[in-house]
């Protein structure tokens, strides 16, 4: 039988899609997952060519890839969802500078080490309260979730612990005063603190860890391989070479030689809810100060924006109409990371609540002042002319009846604005303050207890954000009686 046209057409780009490569069979490849936001020097887009990925786990990889006929396919994942993704079957193993510890251990099955970290303490020059670890209480630290320094910070108590993903920017709010100090391991401080002039480090870095390679629990098979070449390369000298490349080669990296793969006895019961709940209602805390603080802002930006599109005189309009359209088409992250970030760079330090707010209350400003200028465009026209036969001015009519009149159009779509708020106040996690989404983030990822812990934290959204709808439906009965 002859071949139709899009028959031809359709083989013609199958060829052109598989033609001067031959398949790559998919047990020849290793999904690697890494994170590449913060990543140096593990790995990280290539300054001079963002579309490559350099880095001393990129060399590491790559002569591991070699040695066991395997390619390393890098797989972009946050650093919080590293050691999940290998039991969603997203990724084969992870290496993204991942410490060998218990918590680590409880989700994911290591290899043998490829290098030997410490953690290290930076300060602002000048500061003269930070001497020893201990001296840390008090003070606010800056540090990465979920890693050694994060643990230990935590065990020593006392400490203000502000959480980053971003390693250019801790040391920069170091520098501008947010932080008094910065507690992470030391190629990440070599790498960002070194080259800041303002800040210097406490001596001598502390600790002993190993990072390694996490795969799922039960892949032992591709675990022999690997502790196999990983071993290789200790001993004829290639990682030696790929560590001293990067300048993380010291003496205390001879204990890859000798380290002996125990794995540590793992206590399987999670934690009760009475040990989550202290957490998880200090994050819920954070989440109610945040959301009613920048819905307050919100409403009150959004009518005055509302007033002016509807009543205003065309400059007002017109900055009215930019200002709406503007924060409405670019994302709410994006500036979160102006307010907190980028305004330092002019001379304007915000505290992360007040950022938090900020950001929240006048993205969501935008929103409110279309619910707001819909509703006062609902008021029937005969309104306005009854106001102005009773000899009312404009400011009274908009006053005592047609503001009052617009509010059983708006209810409904602002308590729906305050409950998207209410949710989209987790992005504020980027801005280091913990509110009930990451507080639920950083118990999972030291438990991995996802489903208790997912259950509970839903709930006390949901304890927070219904009585809110009550309300709104109880003042729009009320409304509608008026």
């Amino acid at each position: 039988m002859r071949l139709r046209w899009l028959d031809l057409l359709l083989l013609g780009v199958l060829w052109l899609a598989t033609a001067g490569s031959a398949p790559v069979r998919a047990a020849e490849q290793l999904r690697w997952g890494l994170d590449l936001e913060g990543g140096a020097p593990y790995g990280y887009a290539d300054p001079a060519n963002p579309a490559r990925i350099i880095g001393f786990e990129r060399d590491i990889a790559d002569e591991l890839g070699k040695r066991l006929g395997r390619t390393f396919l890098p797989v972009q994942v946050n650093w919080d969802s590293l050691i999940p993704s290998l039991s969603r079957n997203t990724i084969d193993v992870a290496m993204a500078g991942i410490e060998i510890t218990e918590d680590h251990q409880r989700g994911a099955l290591f290899t043998r080490p490829y290098c030997v970290y410490q953690q290290r303490i930076a300060v602002r020059r000048g500061e003269e309260r930070v001497q020893v670890f201990e001296d840390l209480r008090g003070l606010k630290v800056g540090t990465v979730t979920s890693t050694a320094a994060h643990r230990e910070l935590e065990r020593l108590g006392k400490v203000d612990i502000k959480h980053y993903t971003d390693m250019f920017a801790v040391y920069e709010d170091l520098s501008i005063g947010r932080l008094d100090a910065v507690y992470i391991d030391q190629p990440v401080a070599d790498f960002y603190a070194a080259r800041n002039p303002r800040v210097r480090f406490i001596e001598p870095p502390r600790g002993v860890g190993f990072y390694g390679i996490a795969l799922r629990k039960g892949d032992e098979a591709l675990k022999r391989e690997l502790d196999r070449a990983i071993g290789t390369m200790i001993e004829d000298g290639s990682l030696e070479r790929i560590l001293r490349r990067w300048r993380l080669w010291h003496p205390l990296q001879d204990k890859l030689k000798s380290y002996r793969d125990v794995q540590p006895i793992i206590r399987q019961d999670g934690p009760g809810l009475a040990e989550y709940l202290p957490v998880l209602l200090q994050g819920a805390w954070m989440t109610c100060r945040i959301s009613l603080g920048a819905m307050v802002l919100a409403m009150g930006v959004g009518m005055l924006l509302a007033l002016g599109r509807v009543f205003g005189p065309a400059p007002v309009r017109w900055l009215a109409t930019g200002y709406v359209e503007i924060v409405r088409g670019t994302p709410l992250l994006i500036q979160l990371y102006m307010l907190y970030y980028a305004l330092p760079k002019l001379g304007v330090e915000l505290d992360a609540f007040v950022a938090g707010v900020l950001g929240l209350g006048l993205n969501y400003a935008a929103n409110e002042a279309e619910n707001y200028r819909a509703g006062l465009q609902a008021v029937p026209k005969g309104q306005h002319e009854a106001c102005a036969a009773l000899g009312m001015s404009r400011l009274q009519a908009i006053r005592h009846v047609i503001l009052p009149q617009s509010l059983k159009v708006t209810i409904p779509p602002v308590t729906n604005d305050f409950i998207a708020l209410f949710k989209d106040s987790s992005l504020v996690s980027v801005i280091t303050l913990v509110e009930l989404t990451k507080s639920y983030g950083m118990l999972a990822s030291a438990t991995y207890d996802y489903i208790r812990l997912g259950l509970l934290t839903a709930a006390l959204y949901l304890v927070i954000s219904y009585p809110a709808a009550l309300l709104a439906r109880w003042t729009e009965a009320r409304l509608q009686r008026i």
